[in-house]
Parts: structure tokens; sequence; C-alpha cells
């Protein structure tokens, strides 16, 4: 039977977004709504955002919340219901949410805050009646929400732990234990202990009734040493309460047949219509002469999305006929690497370092394949928007990356269902010789105008990752 459902976040679409985890909480409640599950999200209230929600109905307070009083407004984002818990000692400061531009230096009480507030809301419910079934508490920003609720003795309401990236972790002073409301006891190995340290999503981790994270092949990944970062044995330990479900993409706001930012819409039976868009990009990033594939990267400037590689391998990639157009802002010695391309290669590769929505949507409207080397990925979004519009994924065989793309080996080809093309291991020589392959199959049309209709035709929305969180929550409260 379903039920009510309490998303516990830092991040939420269209609120306030820095990464992916905000559009799985921005996109869950109305996908879980076709499955009769009520969700209301809860999120802190930075600057701005009452205001965006229309929020003014006070539904829960607390007088002292680490340091200063609380309340929680309800608002509306489109047929979705949030909270968001005003605390202006905590969330009314200027910068992202988590710093400006470093990390804010009491992040551990801001976020210990919002887990708080949801562990009460869990165990009262709110003034208007409504009581949650399950929490669903999203990386380390919420992790120690199902321990406070755990050490109150509270098991009524059933625990979803989630990760969206295991590399970001909570980890805080031990001497805080008292301040952050946690049981002297609980800190060990078995709980709140990480090297010494408090570990907000070892926690989660450790006390949630279920652990999801975004993938099935990241989920297997994170029982490893390569990837668990120092989880690898408790998520082990926990496999049988682990389950990868992958993130799915807004296909209604991700549609070329509607897309308002692209130079022309265009459909799966009408490929030929997104040619214009390959022009106007090309224009837009000052490319000419490119003959072969052109390829994009919208991403994070970083080592973990591989950009090295992409530095490593652009010379031989631009020599067959291939050209780049680059989105994205990070490391400042990648950012100046790619610089150096581009003085290098002028009318093939073109840069602009920061983010930029529309420009993104033009990016995979326009180019022929994204490239995505990254070393891990639990789910990846880029390359569901590369599939959803005709735009070849080039991707590392890791994480969501390999659960979504189907790669273009002989056999696949053969039997007609590539949609994209997959190296290992990650290294610049299997990326270099990806982008040779990519440069190969480009030169048949025919052939390669077939591989984006398939990935064109591929189900990227939430339904059936829908359909897996709900099948998870019934079998939690049944």
């Amino acid at each position: 039977m379903p039920g009510r459902v309490l998303s516990v976040a830092s991040e939420y679409v269209p609120l306030v977004k820095t990464g992916g985890l905000a559009d799985v909480a921005g996109a869950l409640p109305g996908a879980l709504l076709g499955q009769g599950w009520d969700m209301r999200s809860l999120l802190p209230a930075y600057p701005g955002l009452i205001e965006k929600a229309g929020a003014g109905q006070e539904v829960w307070s607390d007088p002292d919340l680490f340091g200063g009083p609380a309340r929680v407004v309800m608002g509306q984002v489109g047929a979705d219901m949030v909270l968001l818990l005003d605390a202006p000692h905590l969330y009314d400061r200027a910068g992202g949410p988590y710093g400006n531009p470093k990390d804010f230096p009491d992040n551990a009480q801001r976020f210990a805050a919002l887990s708080w507030a949801a562990s009460r809301i869990a165990i009262t419910g709110l003034s208007d009646g409504w009581v949650p079934d399950v929490m669903h508490c999203h990386d380390w920003q919420a992790g120690f929400a199902p321990a406070y609720l755990r050490f109150a003795g509270d098991t009524r309401v059933k625990t979803v732990m989630t990760v969206h990236n295991i590399a970001f972790q909570g980890n805080a002073s031990a001497a805080m234990l008292g301040e952050l409301r946690l049981p002297f006891e609980a800190f060990n190995t078995d709980t709140l202990e990480y090297w010494g340290h408090l570990s907000s999503l070892k926690a989660g981790l450790a006390t949630a009734d279920a652990i999801t994270t975004v993938s099935p092949t990241y989920a297997a990944e994170l029982m490893r040493g390569d990837f668990g970062m120092g989880f690898e044995g408790l998520m082990a330990y926990r496999a049988a309460d682990l389950h990868g479900i992958l993130n799915g993409i807004d296909d209604t706001v991700w549609n070329p047949e509607t897309d308002p930012e692209i130079a022309r819409t265009y459909t799966r039976a009408a490929l030929g219509r997104k040619r214009p868009n390959r022009d106007a990009l090309m224009a837009e990033f000052g490319l000419t002469g490119i003959d072969g594939p052109l390829g994009i990267v919208v991403s994070r400037l970083t080592d973990q999305k591989g950009i090295d590689l992409i530095v490593a391998t652009a010379a031989d990639f631009v020599a067959q006929g291939g050209g780049l157009a680059i989105l994205g802002s990070g490391e400042p010695y990648l950012e100046e690497a790619l610089m150096d391309l581009v003085k290098a290669h002028p009318s093939r590769i073109g840069l602009r370092i920061g983010y930029d929505e529309a420009l993104a949507h033009r990016m995979f409207a326009g180019g022929d394949a994204v490239l995505v080397p990254s070393r891990f990925e639990p789910c990846g979004l880029t390359q569901l928007y590369g599939l959803r519009y005709g735009c070849v994924p080039v991707v590392a065989l890791t994480g969501g990356l390999a659960d979504t793309v189907i790669d273009a080996n002989p056999m696949a080809r053969m039997a007609n269902v590539a949609t994209g093309v997959q190296f290992h291991p990650v290294d610049a020589l299997a990326f270099g010789q990806a982008l040779r392959t990519v440069v190969e199959l480009h030169r048949d049309a025919k052939g390669w105008a077939a591989m984006q209709k398939r990935g064109m035709s591929q189900a990227l929305g939430w339904d059936t990752s829908a359909l897996a969180y709900a099948q998870l929550y019934e079998s939690l409260t049944a």
C-alpha cells in the first residue's frame, strides 16, 4: 500500500543545484506520485528559496536548532510540496550551499541540523497531520538523519540512504560528538567512527534500513577497494541491503523535438534536421574545417572526470579530422591546459569556462559525440542527454556509464544494438583508441545515423527508476 515519504537533501531542482543530486531530488517526487507515493522534500532555506517556493505555512519549529531558532515552512514547486528549514543562523549567508568559495567551517553543524530536523519530523510528523512512513536521505548532508532516528529508538519510520558520490563523506572532528547530539557510545567502527573522525555518510550507511546508489555497476564497484574509498568493507557487509537504481532524466526538458534553446528542433525520424544545430554550434565556438565528428565535453574540469585524458588525446583527434567544443570549470591547471589546446588548434577546439544551461542544450543538439572519460561515475547524466539528442556517447567502462551505453563492439554492430563507444582501462591509450573508433564509425554516415537513432529510442525518463524506488519502499513498509 503506497504511503508517505520524507525526502531529505541539500539540493533540489529547480530551487538550488550544484550537481546531479539536485536533479534526482527534484525529479523523484513527481515520478513517485505516479506510483501512489506522496513525497515531500526537506531542504535548507538558502537565501531567496522561501520566496521562490511561496512558502508561508509553518509546519514545524525548534527554539534552539544548533545555536538558534528554526522553523520549517511549506511551499510548492509545480505539483511538489517542499519543506524549507528556515534557520537564518545556519543558512542565510552569501555563496553556494556549502561555501563562499571554500567550505563553511560550520558545515558539520549546518547539515547535522538538517538531519536532526528530518528525524524529529519523522518521529512527530508535521503540524498539518502529515507523518512519513519512509525517510529517504541523500548523501552525506542527510547522513545523520537515519542515525538520529535509530538513536531515538524509533523503528516505525523506515529509512533509505542514497549514495550519489561516495567521494564526499561529511567528515568532522570526533570532538564534536556532543555538539552534534550524538551518543558517545556510538563512536565505534560499526557506526560513526571513520579513521578517528566522525563521518555523517558512514552514519547513514550503517544505520539506514536500506542503501541505494545510482546505478547497478556503481553499487558493485563500491564493495571494492578501487572505488569504495574506505567504505568498501561496510558496503560489502551490507550487500543484501544495497540496491543500484539508475537515475533518469527529465525527458520533457531534455527533448530535441521541443527544446526552445536549440537552433532547430528535430526528431528521430527527421534526424537530418539536427545538422543546422551543428553548424550553429561551430559558429558559436568559432570552429571551422571539421570534416570528422564534432565532439563535445560538458563537465566539471577535474581528474575524476578524466579531463586530463582529453588533453592528452585532443591533438590526435584533431589530426584525424575531429573537433571539440568544451564547456566547464574546475581545476585551474586543467583549465589552463585546455586553453593551451585552443591556442594550438584555434579553429578546431573551442572552450567556454563556466556553466551555461542553455549552451549545454545547444551543445548536445549540435554535437556528434559527447566525451565522458570519467575515472569513476556513479551514474552520470551527460551520456543520457547525449543519447536523447543523438549525440553519441563515448564513455569509460565504469559505474552508470557501463549500464547505460551499449558499446559498438563487433558483435553489437552485427546485431544492430550499439548506442555508443566504451573504453577500458581508463587511460589515454584506451581513450585515444576509442576516439579513433569514433572517427571510423562517423565515416559510415548510414551506420552512424542508425546508432544515433537507437540512442534516441531509449527510455531515459524516470518511470522505470520510480517503480524501483516504490517497490523498495513497499518492501520496507510491508
